[in-house]
């Protein structure tokens, strides 16, 4: 069926249009995407209790802002990777239980996504520490 050119795009009845309560809804989607990722996700927990323990040292460590924006956003990057990995592990197994090596591929592109993130954390919290011991605010 074609649609005119002024007609608005046909939305679901279930879909606010917007507003308040669109960003209401989203909000608890997010919590209930969260809920169900640590309840579902091993993988998901472990990073999140890395996250519990790396976010608060970064804000106790004597670095500089920037140096503690840089060490927390990190952390939060592998939760949000590892989100969207998890999405697109759950909709691949959905759409066919079958083994087939387009969908093994697009498994491993979140996977790599995961371990760069993983990396990322690693670099930034090295090059952050590495920086706070040659400026003598860090000591060991």
């Amino acid at each position: 069926m074609l649609q005119q050119n002024n007609a608005p795009p046909p939305v679901r009845e279930d879909k606010s249009r917007g507003g308040l309560k669109r960003i209401w809804n989203a909000l608890f989607y997010s919590f209930e995407g969260i809920g169900s990722s640590l309840k579902h996700e091993s993988a998901f927990r472990q990073e999140a209790l890395l996250a519990c323990i790396l976010v608060p040292t970064a804000i106790l460590l004597p670095v500089g802002l920037l140096g503690k924006a840089l060490m927390i956003g990190s952390v939060f990057l592998v939760l949000i990777v590892e989100l969207c990995n998890s999405a697109l592990e759950w909709t691949v197994d959905y759409i066919s239980q079958e083994t087939h090596p387009f969908a093994k591929r697009a498994k491993d592109m979140g996977s790599g996504a995961v371990f760069f993130s993983l990396l990322n954390v690693a670099v930034m919290w090295g090059l952050v520490i590495t920086d706070a011991v040659q400026k003598g605010q860090l000591t060991f």
